[in-house]
């Protein structure tokens, strides 16, 4: 990998780090215009200045943006999400695979998955 490259996702990286940042995006995966006190429901326990924060740097990132109804995806924000699709099937397995090595039984919404 060149180091352009690696700068590239190491800012892209630093980016989604953030606290709760993923979450923003996460939440609007659906493709619904969010309000900001939707999108704060839709998170759960963050507050209303590190998402104000949050949605900033997004919407400076150019993955976020603001239309009458509400806070949506960009292009780019929605195909970051589709990328990272496979994330909610590895949770899953995740989920399953902690459990079995601590004896303990999956979350009742932990399904196997391929």
């Amino acid at each position: 990998m060149s180091a352009k490259d690696n700068a590239a996702i190491g800012q892209l990286l630093e980016l989604l780090e953030a606290r709760y940042a993923l979450r923003v995006l996460w939440a609007l995966k659906d493709g619904h215009p969010q309000t900001f006190r939707l999108l704060q429901d839709s998170i759960g326990l963050i507050t209303p200045n590190t998402l104000n924060t949050r949605i900033k740097e997004l919407r400076a990132a150019g993955l976020l943006d603001h239309r009458g109804e509400g806070y949506v995806l960009t292009y780019l924000g929605a195909d970051l999400l589709n990328r990272l699709n496979d994330l909610q099937a590895f949770a899953t397995k995740w989920t399953i695979s902690q459990a079995k090595a601590s004896g303990a039984k999956p979350a009742p919404s932990a399904k196997k998955s391929k």
